[in-house]
C-alpha cells in the first residue's frame, strides 16, 4: 500500500544544533531527510520506515564547503550539482564531480546530496567508490560532539552503516594532494540516468618501484567495497612479471556480484576485471 503524505510528521529544525538535540532526545525515532530523492522513493512505495522525517534541507550549515590547505570538506547537505560547480572541488576531484555529473538527471542532480547518497548505503552508490579513491574520512555528528571514520569503514552490511541513531553525516573530508593516476568509470545501462552495474574508481602514484592506490569498488558486494587485498598486490608487485593478471586474480577474490534485474553476476565480473583493467593501463603510462 503507497504512503499518503498525512501519514507523515515532519519537522524542519533551524539550526543543526537543534536537529542534533532532537535526535538525541530520541534516538531512531525521527528519520533525516536531505535531498529525498531515495526517501521518497520509499514513500510512494509504501515502505518508509519511520514515518517521523527532520528535514535538514534548510540548514545552511550543511550546505558549506570548506577549503583549508591541508584538506577540503564538503557539507553533507551540498547537492551533486553544488559539487560539480565548486572550482576547488572540479580542480583538484575531477573524479567526485564526474560521478555527480553522472548521477540521475539534472531534477536530481539539484536535490540530491551527497551525505544522503552515503546514508542510503546503497552498494551502488556512484560517489562512494570515488571518496574511497580520494581517502575520505565522513564527520559524524551527534549533541555529544563530532567523530571522524574513514569511509571505508562506514558500511557495515546490505543498507547497514556505522552511523548511531543519534548522529548525523554532517561533512566530508578529502585530503588535499596530487594524484598522477586516477580513474573512474561507471558502467550502466546508459551513461547516466541509471543505476550502476558496475563502477570503479582508482587514486594512485608510484612509489619505490611499486603502485600506492587506493581503488573503491560498487555494485559487486552487499557493500560499496574497497579493495585492499588488490591494493595490496599493486604495492608489492606492480611492474614485475604478469602484475596486471595477478591484481585481477586477486580483485576477482574480493568481489561477491549476484545475478539482479539490471545484470548478472559473470557479466559484472568480466566489467570489473576490465574496469581494473583500464586504470592499471593508466597507471602503466603514467610510469613513462
Amino acid at each position: 500500500m503507497r504512503g499518503i503524505p498525512q501519514d507523515l510528521d515532519i519537522r524542519s529544525p533551524g539550526s543543526l544544533a537543534e536537529a542534533l538535540d532532537v535526535l538525541g532526545r530520541e534516538p531512531g525515532a525521527w528519520q533525516p531527510l536531505s535531498g529525498g530523492t531515495d526517501l521518497m522513493v520509499l514513500h510512494e512505495a509504501g515502505v518508509l520506515g519511520p514515518r517521523r522525517l527532520l528535514d535538514l534541507s534548510r540548514l545552511e550549515e550543511l550546505r558549506k564547503t570548506r577549503v583549508a590547505p591541508d584538506a577540503v570538506e564538503i557539507g553533507a547537505g551540498c547537492s551533486y550539482m553544488a559539487i560539480q560547480e565548486h572550482p576547488v572541488v572540479a580542480r583538484e576531484f575531477p573524479m567526485l564531480a564526474q560521478a555527480a555529473r553522472e548521477t540521475g538527471a539534472w531534477a536530481i542532480q539539484e536535490r540530491g546530496t551527497l551525505g544522503g547518497n552515503l546514508a542510503n548505503a546503497s552498494p551502488a552508490a556512484d560517489s562512494v567508490p570515488v571518496l574511497m579513491a580520494y581517502g575520505a574520512t565522513l564527520r559524524l555528528s551527534s549533541r555529544s560532539g563530532d567523530r571522524l571514520l574513514p569511509v571505508d569503514a562506514f558500511f557495515l552490511a546490505y543498507r547497514r552503516t556505522a552511523l548511531r541513531p543519534d548522529e548525523l553525516i554532517t561533512g566530508i573530508v578529502l585530503p588535499r594532494r596530487e594524484y598522477p593516476v586516477t580513474y573512474f568509470r561507471k558502467v550502466g545501462a546508459r551513461r547516466a540516468q541509471a543505476i550502476s552495474k558496475v563502477v570503479l574508481a582508482g587514486a594512485g602514484s608510484w612509489e619505490d618501484g611499486g603502485l600506492e592506490c587506493r581503488i573503491g569498488i560498487g555494485s559487486v558486494a552487499p557493500v560499496p567495497l574497497r579493495l585492499r587485498s588488490t591494493e595490496d598486490t599493486l604495492r608489492r608487485w606492480a611492474g614485475t612479471g604478469d602484475w596486471q593478471g595477478r591484481a585481477t586474480d586477486c580483485l576477482m577474490d574480493e568481489i561477491a556480484p549476484i545475478d539482479d534485474i539490471r545484470s548478472t553476476a559473470s557479466y559484472r565480473r568480466a566489467v570489473a576485471a576490465n574496469l581494473l583493467l583500464a586504470f592499471l593501463r593508466r597507471a602503466e603510462a603514467a610510469r613513462g
